[in-house]
């Protein structure tokens, strides 16, 4: 009964913690444009792919200089994606194309991904050894994955609130004729939270591609996932992932051991349904005015 216990948690938390990641990057391109790229999920499965071709059974040593390659690749495709994205749009919230251009980008990336690699998922053997806790072995991953999502966060915190650029970020979440009027290139600090997004969400894949499932399908369950703890956290605010993220898990997690793991992205629907009748916000989420 304890090892079960340890084990729903600790996975739980650990999966959720990837969730809050994507939720993270979600919210670095909402914060920026007032958009959702719903290509994140197939865009952390990518990351997760450049484990596979780059770094599957290496060292450490080379694991590393091969984790900032992907980051930074994955990050300037991201940025060519909202340059298409953007592209079209006069100010980023007055047309709906970026639904259909983000959703074409993720169908794009799995199914190119499907063409190379077939339907089947790939396995990486990560640089990390396993873990007993209470008796029970725990990949390294696992670990990885709740350090990832702490370290980006608070990196995140600090870029956003202490540097020029990243101030010149969150002011656009303000008020983008205002930041025009200051002079703030806003398209360019738009494309630059896009690329700053595939980094994030594209580093974790590669960090956690040992545990997760390396295939051209399994984007859709990230990004769905990865959306509910935006919305639980309070869409932008980022310290509010790290609530939902790990709570959108635990339930996930906890669901597969009970009920079945075909019930888990259900559970998890039902779960932001329930916050929204209670929290329309989300948990650290706040109401915004809006412009009629």
């Amino acid at each position: 009964m304890l090892s079960e216990i340890v084990v729903i948690v600790l996975r739980g938390v650990a999966i959720g913690s990837l969730f809050a990641i994507i939720a993270m990057s979600f919210n670095i391109v909402h914060n920026a444009t007032g958009i959702f790229n719903f290509a994140q999920g197939n865009i952390f499965i990518l990351g997760g792919f450049g484990a596979f071709l780059l770094a599957d059974q290496v060292p450490l040593v080379t694991w590393l200089p091969m984790l900032v390659v992907t980051a930074l690749a994955i990050g300037a495709l991201v940025a060519v994606q909202g340059w298409v994205t953007l592209l079209p749009l006069r100010s980023s919230v007055e047309q709906d194309s970026w639904l259909i251009s983000t959703v074409s980008v993720s169908v794009m990336i799995g199914a190119t991904l499907l063409l190379i690699y077939g339907p089947f998922a790939n396995t990486v053997a990560g640089p990390l050894p396993s873990w007993r806790v209470l008796g029970v072995r725990t990949p390294g991953a696992f670990f990885l994955a709740i350090f990832a999502m702490f370290t980006w966060y608070f990196a995140l915190r600090w870029f956003l609130g202490r540097t020029f650029t990243g101030l010149a970020i969150s002011a656009l979440s303000q008020d983008f004729d205002a930041a025009r009027a200051a002079g703030l290139s806003v398209r360019r600090l738009q494309l630059l939270a896009f690329a700053i997004s595939g980094m994030v969400a594209g580093s974790v894949g590669f960090m956690v591609a040992p545990i997760i499932s390396v295939s051209p399908d399994s984007g859709l369950r990230y990004v769905l996932n990865g959306f509910v703890a935006a919305v639980v956290g309070g869409i932008g605010n980022n310290t509010g992932t790290l609530i939902g993220g790990p709570l959108v898990g635990l339930i996930a997690m906890f669901t597969a051991y009970k009920i079945g793991g075909a019930y888990q992205d259900l559970a998890s629907l039902l779960f932001l349904v329930a916050i929204l009748m209670f929290w329309p916000q989300g948990l650290f989420g706040r109401a915004s005015a809006r412009k009629v």
